[in-house]
């Protein structure tokens, strides 16, 4: 693993800070948005967190939010060791960046979000994308990563999926309608998971191309 030139960079955690700010607003306006409904309609708060935790959206920007957070404060500790890890920072990426793909493909057209709604959904699945990718392509350091780290990152979707379809066996209720076996039947679920799992393996595949690449930079600037 080489070292980050950038690691001590004056920018790292104003920029870290400004995208941690951004996850925390973005979760609490939808927990907001959430609940306040659930309220209104004899639900629980509870219930309502809940319901936002078995979505792979909530979950994935709680983990970019939380790894900026620990970037941001620059407090020495195992939770930074971990987040900093490049091998946790790429698996991290990847599934944000598959958050931002599947929503774009999958869902933008059947959502029609409106006011604080419509500011917490582009946060969520289109900013904070970015300034996540952003932060792994500037401050993380190379991993010289192979190919079987793809399966280590592919097991936090995976062991989501399992539980959507478990969670969603009792109670019938399906975060997302592509896995909605109610309507769909396992059969069809099964092959929507097969192809955002290649998809997952796709966008990993690249960014083990840019960490190459980020080493080749580095080589070429002197750097290592």
């Amino acid at each position: 693993m080489t070292a980050n030139p950038t690691r001590s960079s004056p920018l790292l955690r104003p920029y870290a800070g400004a995208g941690a700010l951004l996850g925390w607003f973005a979760i609490i306006v939808e927990f907001y948005l959430v609940c306040s409904a659930r309220l209104a309609n004899g639900g629980s708060v509870g219930g309502g967190v809940i319901g936002l935790l078995s979505y792979f959206t909530i979950l994935t920007n709680l983990l970019v939010a939380v790894a900026l957070s620990v970037e941001a404060a620059g407090r020495p500790s195992r939770t930074t060791q971990f987040f900093r890890r490049p091998s946790v920072a790429t698996g991290i990426a990847a599934s944000i960046v598959l958050v931002d793909l599947a929503y774009s493909l999958l869902l933008r057209r059947l959502a029609h979000p409106q006011g604080l709604r419509l500011l917490s959904d582009h946060l969520l699945h289109d900013v904070l994308p970015l300034v996540y990718l952003g932060y792994w392509w500037r401050f993380v350091a190379s991993g010289r990563f192979g190919f079987s780290n793809i399966l280590r990152w592919a097991i936090y979707p995976l062991l989501y999926f399992i539980y959507a379809l478990v969670r969603g066996a009792l109670f019938d209720l399906y975060p997302y309608p592509f896995i909605n076996v109610d309507h769909l039947g396992y059969p069809r679920v099964l092959i929507n998971a097969c192809a955002i799992l290649l998809g997952f393996v796709l966008i990993s595949t690249v960014l083990i191309g840019l960490d190459r690449l980020k080493i080749y930079r580095g080589r070429n600037t002197g750097r290592n």
